[in-house]
């Protein structure tokens, strides 16, 4: 199964972080000395001097907030969007302090019990725990304060989570102490009580005694905590020295250092984008007649139609016709206290829906129907794809029994259309590993699916306690490939405090209640994917599909007008004099552009002048050209269904001139690697082992623990807690041999020479025989040869097929399309005007640099295209692949000598690349030079097209 990879240094998050460590640079740190001071934090002094105040200044400055300093308050404010990482984040801010400033005693608060379990999943989760302490040689001891549930022969105890962490001592070098409580339990008598039993021989109360220890606070969600409500006052009893407050809402912010907000998120491609899906009828026919209750002899239903509801009662045998005018010849055939048969054969369970225009099948019904169709659509895609992406659908429902009963309504319906819809791709499925997961599905369809609702927790039934761990602790159980389960089911209970990155679709087929926004509704499946290897995949456009009825045909408009309420999109009631600072730095921020530049390039143009004041018709041109600072959201990240894909026109009578190159990159090649024999082989995969001998992957084991009292001879059980070793524990769970067969079909190579490879690289291989450890071997062997090849080993690319089309921009005669999708050239638009020897007729493009080699006329080039997105795919070393940026024909002065050559744009300069991007540049040079003799050249964000083009031009004469 998958093993989620934290990526370690992502733009934003670590933005986040370093904000937050910036405002206490400079401050008077005080560590304490003497009896008990081991079990306190160094106190950092915010009272001496300006320093703090004008810290939490320079930083705003720095990322462009606007706002007052509250100097006397310790309050410190995270603005993050949903699906952007913020307990990650914060985790990793608690990492940070420690290391800067010696801080290892924290209180993480979250209002709810869900978003509690969600914290404790992550904080405790092995891919967490291993990414945390490779960086910083640490881990977290969680201690979580849980409710004392009390009966006759149980006395209420300190609780134990306070104990354990107040009592934990800075000796414990390895382990910074976090403790963790819910808005609930902050209100509980256990924590606002005094006990018998006192802490550090002081404290009786448990607020007290954390007090003493000056703890740091993080507050997850701090809309849902109001200062003037009771659990604040409760909070405040904690003394803590500062209070980090990380949310994607806040009623009021205080000494606000750092904001991503929604529209940042979805334009930097860090969330996926939102495609509504909303089911309505042809003609203006959206009416509803609902089904909501029966005493047995009567039918109470509510007619929905034009804002306008109309409560009607029927008996047995009265026509509908009552209710609505268009339901003629439709009467109730059968009726009991749960549900009705209407004459045509329809049964209607309370809370179903009909349209009195079309009753052949409920709204339910078409909205299933439609969700997993689309579902099987995406899946086919990305299940066939190189590297796999395992895509979830989730169903919000009003009506559980319907779902977990084994002839509900729901799940009958749920499960015909899974059959339906595997059993056509099957009969035409040519993927191996598509089929044969097809075959799995239509084995036992009732494991395709699962569900979670709140009564789940007082049931006991086997099956359903699988399903709950798998949907709400085991992230990555659910997500692996050998697992059916893609369908799950809830009632709003998986809301706040749960995600899963591969949620794709979400069908809400209840009423979500007024009070929840539309981010927040979206906000379960707003996460970037990870693939089969756990790996975040962030280089492409994903959609999550959230399917609605037509009583929310105004969904995409509220979704989008709240991102944009809450980014602060600029909104001007009149034509301003003068670019000022925020409209220059949300440019910069949006657009990827130096301020030095941009101004440069305002000047040149006649926009401004030199005091920033606008020409004439300068503002037009500043909405024209950077119209995302006033729109907020780009309209491609969220859109209906309904609205076709945007078509870029191709200007086909240059494609003649392109042809011959375009056939050549197109050409099917695949990767050899120049080992010669087995021994070559084993002594590379020897090596391999040896480098990462001290890192294998372990299966990870969790300690229950509960301690036994004994206070006035009487006994009691403390309060159980969870614990994630630091040490984690070895397990084996198959037979040597077993692994071995499965290891050489994972790698491609000799089980003899797997085993030899092991016995000379001195690794008692016995301890890590799992599933786990196989994916990882693989994945990191991947990356091994990668890293290493050309340098170690030579590689070698073969043509494998004379076949070229079809292709993104020719059918399968190898004609030139007039059209294609827009998207599979950039996703971001501007009017201005194209290059005349550019391929296509409109300007989409993906970064500024890509946007200027769009605009730029070369007189030697006959004619370039931006490559359209995974049309070309060079195989590199590894399993992976690698696409190039933009293709170019260049024609010398006598016109019989063309020069073809490709670019990979970078947005960043050279020495910033990671190894991954500068080992697959060196196979695209190979591959370039070897097999299709293209220039191949690497283009960095301080390098302007026109420079490489006559570099190259001169070369070739």
């Amino acid at each position: 199964m998958p093993r989620f990879n934290f990526e370690k240094n992502l733009d934003h998050q670590t933005r986040a972080v370093e904000s937050i460590v910036a405002v206490f640079d400079g401050l008077d740190i005080e560590r304490l000395v003497g009896f008990g001071s081991q079990h306190i934090n160094p106190i950092i002094n915010k009272e001496a001097g300006y320093r703090y105040i004008s810290n939490i200044r320079s930083i705003q400055q720095k990322n462009g907030i606007e706002g007052t300093v509250k100097e006397n308050s310790n309050i410190i404010d995270i603005m993050m969007e949903t699906g952007t990482g913020k307990t990650y984040t914060y985790t990793k801010t608690i990492f940070e302090l420690n290391r800067v400033y010696g801080i290892f005693k924290f209180v993480i608060i979250v209002p709810t019990l869900a978003i509690k379990a969600g914290a404790i999943s992550f904080l405790t989760s092995e891919s967490a725990i291993e990414h945390f302490k490779e960086q910083y040689g640490k881990v977290i001891n969680l201690h979580v304060v849980e409710s004392q549930k009390n009966n006759k022969n149980k006395k209420n105890t300190f609780p134990s989570a306070v104990i354990r962490f107040v009592e934990a001592g800075n000796f414990e070098k390895d382990q910074i102490q976090v403790m963790i409580i819910n808005a609930g339990m902050i209100n509980s008598d256990t924590m606002n009580k005094s006990y018998d039993k006192t802490l550090l021989d002081k404290y009786s109360n448990p607020f007290d005694a954390v007090a003493s220890v000056r703890p740091f606070l993080i507050i997850d969600e701090p809309h849902r905590f109001a200062q003037e409500n009771k659990t604040w006052r409760n909070i405040q009893k904690m003394n803590p020295q500062f209070t980090i407050r990380y949310g994607a809402t806040f009623r009021e912010t205080e000494n606000l250092v750092y904001r991503l907000t929604a529209a940042d998120a979805f334009n930097k491609n860090l969330i996926k984008g939102v495609i509504g899906h909303i089911t309505e009828f042809e003609n203006g026919k959206n009416a509803i007649v609902k089904f909501f209750d029966s005493d047995g002899k009567e039918a109470s239903f509510e007619l929905i139609e034009n804002g306008i509801r109309r409560a009607c009662k029927l008996a047995k045998k009265e026509s509908l016709e009552k209710i609505h005018p268009a339901m003629t010849n439709l009467f109730i055939e059968k009726l009991n206290k749960s549900e009705v048969v209407l004459s045509n054969g329809l049964e209607l369970k309370k809370g179903d829906k009909i349209n009195p225009y079309s009753y052949a099948e409920t709204l339910q019904e078409i909205m299933i129907k439609k969700a997993i169709r689309k579902h099987f659509e995406l899946e086919r895609q990305l299940l066939t794809r190189e590297v796999k992406i395992k895509p979830l659908t989730l169903f919000f429902i009003d009506n559980i029994d319907e779902y977990r009963n084994e002839n509900g309504y729901i799940r009958n319906t749920v499960e015909k259309y899974i059959k339906v819809e595997a059993e056509k791709l099957l009969k035409e499925e040519t993927n191996e590993f598509y089929k044969e997961y097809l075959e799995k599905t239509l084995q036992n369809i009732s494991q395709t699916h699962g569900g979670y609702f709140s009564k789940d927790n007082i049931e006991k039934d086997e099956e359903i306690e699988q399903e709950i761990n798998e949907i709400l602790h085991d992230k990555e159980a659910i997500l692996d490939l050998n697992n059916p389960r893609r369908f799950i089911f809830s009632k709003w209970t998986l809301r706040e405090g749960w995600d899963n990155p591969n949620v794709f679709q979400i069908c809400k087929l209840r009423s979500s209640g007024s009070e929840i926004s539309k981010l927040q509704e979206v906000g379960r499946g707003l996460r970037l994917p990870v693939n089969e290897y756990g790996n975040r995949v962030k280089d492409e456009q994903f959609y999550l599909n959230y399917f609605v009825d037509f009583t929310e045909n105004d969904f995409v408009e509220k979704l989008i007008n709240e991102i944009n309420e809450k980014s602060g999109a600029l909104s001007f009631e009149k034509v301003p004099e003068k670019l000022d600072e925020n409209m220059i730095k949300k440019i910069c921020e949006i657009y990827n552009i130096e301020e030095e530049r941009l101004l440069e390039e305002l000047d040149s143009n006649n926009v401004i002048t030199r005091t920033n004041k606008f020409k004439e018709k300068g503002f037009e041109y500043i909405k024209r050209k950077f119209p995302l600072i006033f729109d907020g959201v780009s309209p491609s990240k969220v859109r209906k269904e309904t609205e076709k894909n945007k078509k870029i026109q191709v200007r086909t009578e240059k494609y003649s001139h392109l042809k011959e190159l375009w056939e050549k990159i197109n050409q099917k090649v695949i990767l050899e690697y120049k080992i010669e024999n087995e021994k070559d082989f084993k002594d590379i995969f020897v090596e391999f082992l040896k480098e990462h001998a001290g890192n294998m992957i372990h299966g990870g084991v969790v300690n229950r623990e509960v301690k036994v009292n004994m206070e006035n001879n009487y006994a009691t059980a403390g309060e159980e807690i969870t614990i994630k070793e630091s040490e984690l524990v070895k397990i084996s769970v198959m037979r040597y041999d077993e692994f071995l067969i499965h290891l050489s079909r994972a790698l491609n190579a000799n089980i003899k020479t797997l085993h030899e490879a092991f016995v000379e690289a001195d690794i008692d291989i016995n301890q890590y025989l799992n599933v786990s450890t196989i994916r990882t071997l693989k994945h990191k062997f991947d990356n091994y040869l990668l890293k290493n090849a050309i340098a170690k080993f030579a590689i070698e690319y073969h043509k494998v097929t004379s076949e070229v089309h079809p292709t993104k921009l020719t059918d399968r005669e190898g004609n030139v399309r007039g059209e294609i999708d827009a998207s599979d050239i950039g996703m971001l638009y501007s009017e201005d005007k194209v290059a005349d020897n550019y391929l296509f007729e409109e300007l989409f493009y993906d970064s500024e640099l890509e946007k200027e080699n769009i605009k730029s006329n070369v007189k030697e080039v006959v004619v370039f295209t931006k490559i359209p997105k995974n049309s070309i795919k060079i195989p590199v070393s590894g399993g992976k692949s690698y696409s190039p940026d933009f293709a170019y024909v260049l024609n010398f002065e006598d016109g019989r000598k063309k020069l073809y050559f490709i670019v990979e744009t970078k947005n960043a300069d050279s020495d910033s690349l990671r190894d991954e991007e500068i080992q697959k540049i060196k196979h695209a040079e190979k591959f370039f030079d070897d097999t299709v003799k293209i220039k191949f050249v690497t283009q960095y964000n301080n390098q302007k097209i026109t420079d490489l083009i006559n570099k190259i031009y001169n070369e070739g004469i």
